[in-house]
């Protein structure tokens, strides 16, 4: 998976990589050709007082340094832009799969991992990129040619790196082995933080009105403690990796002087390239120890972008056609033929058998238990979900074949928890509509009852919401989602239980101002309150995902026992009702 991501998204990056690959390459050159000119000043000019020797090769040293820090620098830089873009392009498509995905697969991964791949996992991918553009590339440079120059220096010296090279891949690759499955529960720990953290920080005002502080403080202290649990063991594993790293280093550099003086001390070796034997030394074990450096991060890096992958390569289970329909002839009326909706491996379908027609200036309310398939019934009609037997038609025409942006321009959704961006009160009511004007988001306001809290507000219009609206109160983010519904204009309103938090006066007045604006509309209500939907043109009543009821309030009354007894836990007497 790490390897088919990084190809695909660093593809468009070709001419970059073909840059770093060439300024590492000049720069590795010149780090490898130092020792050498090294070991040519202390043979030639300081064992032999030739002082103009020093400064002439020193001057060349000063240039070739030049040279190295120059292409190092370029190197370094095309490589950051190159993991950069690497990560924004991720970053991008993994946002732009998640926005077209439905309730379903949203609920299939969580939103804690959602928001854990698109920041975490993707981060850990693109550093590990940074790494191997800036460190991996020159490591099998450095190696080939420290090897090369090495060997040249001394032959029979270099049988060290025969034994250091293997001793060093060893004890970092064993390391790096064990770190893997470490590496994939840590992610998953991470994915446990932000999921009790985001619980606790959306659910404050439940936790602190049940004095739950303490209880929760434990279950985010759990969640915290198993994930630095997963970090010390790995940190651990570095932690034997280094000193075993740096012993291999120094035993190596002790046994080149050992071997070195007594070859010195025959004859068979200068001093000069001693020194330059013990720089070569240096580097290719620094390059076998950044190269495997970086395929350390390479387990974590991995598990990070089968993470990606898995997000990428899910397909929303609602495909918007290639070629929909782009406009309604006819009137826009709606329609549900014998509808199903199942969840994949549910045992039994949370909707059945739903059959109804509501058309232009009609009414439809739908009332039943919790846990009926109110609210999936509205997703079913919004597309949020697809059918997985009938049909669901929009003026006539099958809401599969509907151009999305058609579906999205037709439909007025306020759900059941409504939602307020962080903004200002006109941002939010413009949210559908960015083109409505002023005095459009007045009228929106005015019929959603709404106007007065506005008006109030020293700001009005520009008066700053919190995300998630959670600086006003639930009635009024509640107007202010049918705001931004009414806003938009819509064909077909769809209100999930939207009046709920609203007093029995405004819940009144909000539904005398909505008549006229929505007779020539569908509109669809979800609700609790029989004094809601009580003039509806059909009420519709669900139970267990079935429709056990058709009509208006009065023949519902007369014919369906599960519509009488909710009128009854609502109403004292008959005559009430």
């Amino acid at each position: 998976m790490l390897v088919k991501l990084v190809r695909d998204y660093l593809r468009p990056y070709r001419r970059w990589l073909a840059l770093i690959l060439l300024f590492q390459t000049v720069q590795a050159t010149a780090t490898l050709i130092l020792p050498t000119l090294n070991a040519d000043i202390i043979n030639n000019g300081a064992l032999k007082g030739d002082t103009s020797y020093i400064w002439k090769v020193g001057a060349i040293m000063l240039g070739v340094t030049f040279i190295q820090v120059m292409f190092a620098i370029a190197a370094t830089f095309y490589g950051a832009r190159s993991a950069m873009g690497f990560g924004r392009d991720v970053r991008r498509d993994l946002f732009h799969t998640v926005i077209g995905y439905s309730a379903r697969e949203v609920g299939q991964f969580g939103a804690p991992s959602l928001i854990t791949r698109i920041t975490n996992d993707v981060t850990q991918v693109q550093v590990f990129v940074l790494m191997s553009l800036t460190l991996f590339i020159t490591a099998p440079i450095m190696i080939i040619g420290g090897l090369f120059f090495a060997i040249r220096e001394d032959g029979a010296l270099s049988l060290i790196l025969l034994v250091a090279i293997p001793v060093l891949l060893f004890s970092v690759g064993s390391v790096a082995v064990r770190m893997h499955p470490q590496f994939t529960k840590m992610q998953d720990r991470i994915d446990r933080v932000n999921q009790v953290l985001r619980e606790q920080i959306t659910g404050m005002r439940v936790v602190r009105a049940f004095v739950r502080e303490p209880d929760e403080a434990q279950r985010f202290g759990r969640a915290n403690a198993d994930l630095t649990e997963t970090s010390l063991t790995t940190g651990r594993m570095m932690a034997i990796m280094f000193p075993a790293v740096l012993l291999t280093i120094n035993v190596s550099s002790v046994a080149a002087v050992w071997f070195g003086a007594d070859r010195i001390s025959t004859g068979q070796m200068t001093v000069g390239a001693l020194v330059a034997f013990l720089s070569y030394l240096i580097q290719i074990l620094m390059a076998v120890m950044m190269g495997t450096f970086v395929l350390m991060m390479g387990p974590r890096a991995a598990v990070c972008a089968g993470r990606i992958e898995a997000v990428l390569q899910t397909s929303s289970s609602v495909v918007a056609p290639t070629e929909g329909v782009g406009e309604l002839t006819g009137p826009v009326s709606l329609e549900l033929r014998h509808a199903e909706f199942a969840f994949p491996g549910a045992e039994q379908p949370v909707l059945r058998d739903i059959n109804f027609r509501v058309d232009v200036g009609q009414t439809l309310a739908i009332i039943g238990s919790t846990g009926s398939g109110k609210t999936a019934l509205l997703n079913l009609i919004a597309r949020l979900f697809d059918a997985t037997q009938g049909e669901v038609l929009i003026g006539g025409v099958n809401v599969r074949e509907l151009d999305r942006k058609l579906l999205e321009r037709l439909i007025g959704f306020v759900p059941q928890r409504p939602f307020l961006f962080s903004g200002t009160i006109a941002s939010n009511v413009r949210f559908g509509n960015p083109a409505a004007t002023d005095a459009e988001v007045w009228d929106a306001l005015e019929v959603a009852q709404a106007r007065d809290f506005v008006e109030a507000k020293p700001d009005q219009l520009d008066s700053p919401i919190a995300q998630g609206g959670t600086n006003v109160s639930g009635g009024q983010r509640q107007r202010l989602a049918i705001a931004r519904a009414l806003a938009h204009r819509p064909a077909i309103y769809l209100f999930d239980d939207s009046f709920s938090a609203l007093d029995l006066a405004t819940d009144a007045r909000l539904r005398a101002a909505l008549a006229p604006v929505t007779a020539d509309a569908v509109t669809v209500i979800v609700a609790q309150r029989v004094s809601t939907i009580v003039r509806a043109d059909q009420i519709l009543v669900l139970e267990e995902g079935r429709i056990v009821g058709l009509g208006t309030h009065r023949e519902l009354l007369d014919h369906c026992a599960t519509y009488q007894e909710i009128v009854e836990s609502q109403f004292v007497d008959d005559e009430a009702a």
